[in-house]
């Protein structure tokens, strides 16, 4: 949906079935990478240089680190995915950038991923780093500890860094919540979709940036229309 050639049949499969009942998902795709990226300039315009890009998918531009070393030229960051594929391309289609560390790991063993992100690629957590999770969460059950990994990520986290999430919401059409589901069970992409509520609780303890926890399209300049399916997007940061 990203324009992207590098996807597989079943990633087509599925992306033309939501386009199939809400042709507008598109939208929310660009909508979200552009949020993800927003956070991203406004994390160097801070003066962070560390980046924790946790679910950074087969890398499409501009990437992170390209929007990063934009405003930071030393800026660092953690590419991390858990799928093997996915890690295979990154280190195919990184290698040669400088400053950027494709890292294989699971953000539901949030201290292995810590501890891959430093020795790896040199992460000081005593330093602020944004984390960056977008598209990942509504994909981790509640029995799989998500909010446990992001109070984790929470405590690590020096003051003045920042914590950007984007996640699937309720609010989402009903009509594409139950197609979506019924289309992804028994997959590991199955999606939680949750209430408003409850993402805020990701953010515990961290001031919010306005517009707060809002919709994708919310945060962005743009005059842009809501989609059928709402992703709530925020960015925390830790005083």
């Amino acid at each position: 949906m990203l324009g992207g050639k590098d996807n597989y049949d079943a990633d087509r499969l599925v992306g033309d079935r939501m386009l199939q009942v809400a042709p507008d998902t598109k939208d929310t795709a660009w909508h979200s990478r552009n949020f993800l990226l927003l956070a991203v300039r406004k994390a160097a315009e801070a003066g962070i240089r560390q980046f924790v890009d946790i679910g950074a998918g087969i890398p499409i531009t501009p990437n992170v680190h390209e929007v990063a070393q934009g405003i930071e030229p030393t800026a660092i960051v953690a590419s991390i995915d858990y799928d093997p594929v996915v890690h295979a391309h990154s280190n195919a289609l990184l290698t040669g950038a400088p400053g950027v560390t494709p890292i294989l790991a699971d953000i539901r063993e949030p201290d292995k991923l810590l501890e891959l992100a430093s020795a790896e690629a040199g992460i000081d957590f005593s330093q602020p780093v944004a984390f960056l999770i977008v598209g990942v969460l509504h994909y981790v059950m509640d029995d799989e500890g998500p909010y446990d990994a992001i109070a984790r990520f929470r405590e690590v986290m020096a003051p003045g860094s920042l914590l950007a999430i984007q996640h699937a919401s309720t609010n989402t059409h009903p009509f594409f919540k139950t197609t979506s589901s019924n289309d992804t069970v028994g997959s590991p992409a199955q999606v939680d979709f949750r209430p408003p509520e409850q993402v805020q609780r990701f953010f515990e303890g961290l001031e919010m940036l306005p517009p707060g926890l809002a919709a994708a399209n919310e945060w962005l300049e743009e005059d842009l229309k809501p989609t059928k399916l709402v992703v709530l997007c925020g960015i925390g940061r830790k005083n």
